[in-house]
This record gives C-alpha cells, sequence and structure tokens, in this order.
C-alpha cells in the first residue's frame, strides 16, 4: 500500500471573506478527502490554503514547493494580475521538474492573469491585455449581458445550470466515466463567462482534450488543455498538467448555490443543478480523475 495522494488546493490571493478564497472550495475539498483507493484506504490527502506571504512578498509555500512533499498543486488563480511573484514562478517550475502535477485554473477577461508568468502550463492561458489568444477573431466579446466584463468570456450558461461538453477524440483518460452509458464525462457546471485555453505556439505536447459551446453565439471554445509528463531539454522528468478555463467549474457555488457567492457576481443563477442534481457524478468523476492522473505514479 503507497502513501495517499497529497493535494495541495491553493488560491492566489489572501483571505479575503468577500472573495473566492480557498473556503468557497470546500465541496471540491471534501469530495477529494472521501475518495478510496482500491484498498478502501484513502486515495488523498488533501491541504487548502489562501495565499501567505513572506517578508520578501514570495508565497510561503509556493516559493519552495519543490522542498515539500506534495505530489500535485490545483491551483485557483482569482487575481488580478499580481497573484504570484517571480519566486513563487519559480517553485512551482521546480515542482513540475521534479515530477509534481499541476492543474492551473482561472476565470475570465484578466483573472487569475498572474498565471502568464507561469511558464509551461502558464502559457496555455489567453487573457485580455496580457499574453492574448494568437487567434485574433476571438478578441471578442461573447457573453453579452456582463458588460463590465469582456474577452474571453465563452457563456456556456448560468451559474447553477450544466453544459454539455465535448470529449476530445481520443478520449483522454480524465474524461472518462463508465458511470455514462457514452463511458464519457457529459456535462459540466456552467458559467456566464469563462477564460481561454489552448495550445501554446511552438509546444508538441499538450492538447485540447475537451470543448464547449457559447450558449450566446453557438462558437466552440476549449475546456481545458492536458501536458503529458514528458522530459524537458535539462532532462527534467516533468509532472503532467492541465489548463482549464474557469475556476467555477470546481468551486461551491456552481456545485450549489444556496452555498453563495461573493457580492459582486451578480448574474441571476439557474436550478438545473439543484433539479438534476445526480449530473453532477461526472464532474465530481472528473476530479477523481484528476487527482490519480496527475499524481506522479499515474
Amino acid at each position: 500500500m503507497g502513501q495517499p495522494i497529497r493535494i495541495l488546493l491553493q488560491t492566489t490571493i489572501p483571505s479575503i471573506k468577500d472573495d473566492w478564497n480557498i473556503d468557497r472550495f470546500s465541496l471540491l475539498r471534501d469530495h477529494l478527502a472521501s475518495l478510496k483507493d482500491e484498498n478502501d484506504k484513502p486515495l488523498c490527502t488533501v491541504t487548502a490554503r489562501n495565499r501567505e506571504t513572506n517578508a520578501e512578498g514570495n508565497e510561503v509555500i509556493l516559493s519552495v514547493l519543490d522542498t515539500t512533499d506534495f505530489d500535485e498543486l490545483w491551483l485557483f488563480a482569482v487575481d488580478a494580475g499580481d497573484g504570484l511573484s517571480v519566486a513563487d514562478c519559480q517553485g512551482i517550475t521546480r515542482f513540475r521538474q521534479r515530477g509534481g502535477g499541476i492543474l492551473a485554473t482561472r476565470d475570465h477577461q484578466d483573472l487569475g492573469s498572474s498565471l502568464c508568468t507561469l511558464g509551461g502550463v502558464g502559457r496555455a492561458h489567453f487573457f485580455h491585455t496580457r499574453h492574448p489568444d494568437p487567434d485574433e477573431s476571438r478578441h471578442v466579446r461573447d457573453d453579452q449581458d456582463t458588460k463590465t466584463i469582456s474577452w474571453p468570456n465563452y457563456h456556456s450558461g448560468s451559474n447553477g445550470d450544466y453544459q454539455r461538453i465535448t470529449a476530445v477524440e481520443p478520449v483522454h483518460e480524465l474524461l472518462r466515466n463508465p458511470n455514462n452509458i457514452s463511458g464519457v464525462i457529459e456535462y459540466f457546471p456552467a458559467h456566464p463567462h469563462e477564460g481561454g485555453v489552448g495550445v501554446p505556439d511552438g509546444d508538441e505536447h499538450p492538447r485540447v482534450i475537451a470543448t464547449g459551446v457559447s450558449q450566446v453565439t453557438r462558437r466552440p471554445f476549449n475546456l481545458m488543455v492536458a501536458f503529458e509528463s514528458t522530459r524537458d531539454e535539462h532532462g527534467n522528468s516533468l509532472g503532467p498538467a492541465v489548463a482549464e478555463s474557469s475556476f467555477h467549474h470546481l468551486v461551491d457555488y456552481n456545485w450549489d448555490t444556496a452555498k453563495g457567492c461573493p457580492s459582486f457576481l451578480a448574474e441571476p443563477p439557474g436550478d438545473q443543478i439543484q433539479r438534476e442534481p445526480e449530473k453532477l457524478d461526472d464532474v465530481k468523476t472528473y476530479a477523481g480523475n484528476l487527482a490519480r492522473w496527475l499524481a506522479p505514479s499515474n
């Protein structure tokens, strides 16, 4: 019997009550902690925390992440662009170079754009004013309702509703769900303004593995990009990684709107998840798949 997978759930902001602080990811935390391995032992141990800085302004864990015993970093970039220091990015990079797995997710426009300063998986994220999508035809507003939010802002549906997703062939193991007749994950929580992700120019290792469709323009958009384990030019064995378009797929409010949200979120919620909670099995299965796939011994 091996040790449980050690997962760090981490936001890029301090503990701010009226924001997307780590307490708003409690359902994900509890779900991961409930998972069992083939011997009915805990699959994971989960540490959930907000950003804490030292005297130099560096995050006390992320800046030395490679020296910790964590196997995975699930990074929720919920900042306005200043959520990672240079030392933080270096610590995260060294962590992946020693085989650590990374989920990096953000949201619309420039929310979470500190990910631009992170090499590798950070380059798969496209923002409004930093590292925009190389496809200039996507430099247009998709969500038309919230006028204060500009592109990228793909409208996959209301918070509290589902979106139908498409697993790109060949279907990646992250998107398998044997409980569905199709054998694949079909539904994700929806969000009115998702961010943009894509394969970085010149990188032949990652690929888009799932797409969604705008409920406004009917335009497809990328939901996630997967980076397989590989060796870099220096011989480091890079851990697997995923760039995901929105942290709203995993936050409490988009699994259960009764959990509430920060006061600045003004869009009225939908009620599909409340009416059909069984479809949440898809995103919970995805979270379990992700925990296993990102682990160094996957």
